[in-house]
């Protein structure tokens, strides 16, 4: 008999696998999708954010009621925000004008306090993540705070294997390849050792946006998919994590994303609908028999006023 949870926290996880129904490879392959939306923030970010804090907190690197700095495109400062606040924990988080309205505005609803970079007209870029990391740093050694570097820490990738062990026990084992898109390597890396102790032949594949497709060895650029492609190559990074990898373009992520609320009732963001879109590449050239798995990373209400301003200029 399952306990009943004893705080919001013990919410997270253990989330709903579905097929998509509509959106299908043409060869009738399964794609099946993690839905993430349904943890407390709405976000995958919010098993991460557990770990990266109950890990210092068990072994002293955070004290209790010790402060917490990160760098954040908006869901892991969220996820900190509701993590943070219900252990007391005072949260700084550096963000910046590219990333949504509404993940801003809910960091301080959560009772973060925000200090914001300016962007290139919105876009996120190389320079961007850079700037945030470094005003990130600088206030963590003035204030003393402990800060959880999203991109260098090893503390999550303990989510990631739970979140793996789930998705194997969801399918019965029935998975031959898993895609995800690429923010800070820790989800991928973290499901992709985990998964291939189950089973070493599921092809993992990494996906990032075609505009900044560092990992496949191009040029660092300019796009505007929420949460990933930080227009380098990341720390946590290891070329062994993913057997492919797949660009997805801003427009394409996005039209897939309006395609998933309108055809399959799920309302989601611009980095969902770059993993799906991968995931009918990959379904397509895995065959009929194939069942690929991947990641609704978050709930679109996090981007609700984008995508309104998006969808009016469709059709004026």
């Amino acid at each position: 008999m399952t306990s009943s949870p004893k705080t919001i926290l013990d919410t997270i996880g253990n989330t709903p696998l579905i097929d998509l129904r509509t959106i299908r490879p043409a060869n009738g392959a399964r794609i099946r999708l993690k839905l993430e939306s349904q943890n407390p923030t709405g976000s995958m970010k919010d098993r991460m954010a557990l770990a990266m804090i109950e890990a210092p907190a068990a072994d002293g690197r955070l004290k209790p009621g010790g402060a917490v700095v990160e760098y954040t495109g908006g869901s892991t400062g969220v996820s900190l925000a509701l993590v943070c606040g219900v252990k007391k924990h005072p949260l700084h988080l550096v963000t910046s004008d590219a990333f949504s309205k509404e993940k801003l505005d809910h960091m301080r609803l959560l009772g973060a306090k925000l200090t914001i970079i300016p962007s290139d007209g919105g876009k996120q870029t190389e320079k961007l993540t850079r700037d945030m990391i470094r005003e990130a740093h600088r206030i963590a050694e003035e204030t003393g705070a402990y800060i959880t570097a999203q991109m260098e820490n090893t503390d999550q990738l303990q989510a990631y294997t739970k979140m793996a062990d789930e998705i194997w026990d969801q399918t019965g084992g029935r998975i031959d390849a898993f895609v995800q898109a690429v923010g800070s390597g820790a989800s991928l890396r973290g499901i992709s050792e985990r998964m291939r102790r189950h089973d070493h032949r599921i092809r993992m594949v990494a996906v990032e946006p075609a505009e900044s497709a560092v990992l496949s060895g191009g040029p660092s650029g300019a796009h505007k998919i929420d949460g990933v492609g930080a227009g380098y190559i990341v720390p946590l990074w290891q070329k062994e994590i993913a057997d492919a990898i797949e660009p997805v373009s801003t427009a394409d992520a996005k039209a897939m994303a309006f395609r998933l609320a309108t055809e399959e009732g799920l309302f989601c963001g611009t980095s969902t609908g770059a993993n799906v879109t991968a995931a009918l590449r990959v379904a397509e050239r895995l065959g009929p028999e194939a069942t690929v798995v991947t990641t609704l990373c978050d709930t679109g209400m996090k981007y609700l006023s984008t995508f309104a301003r998006d969808l009016g200029e469709r059709l004026s």
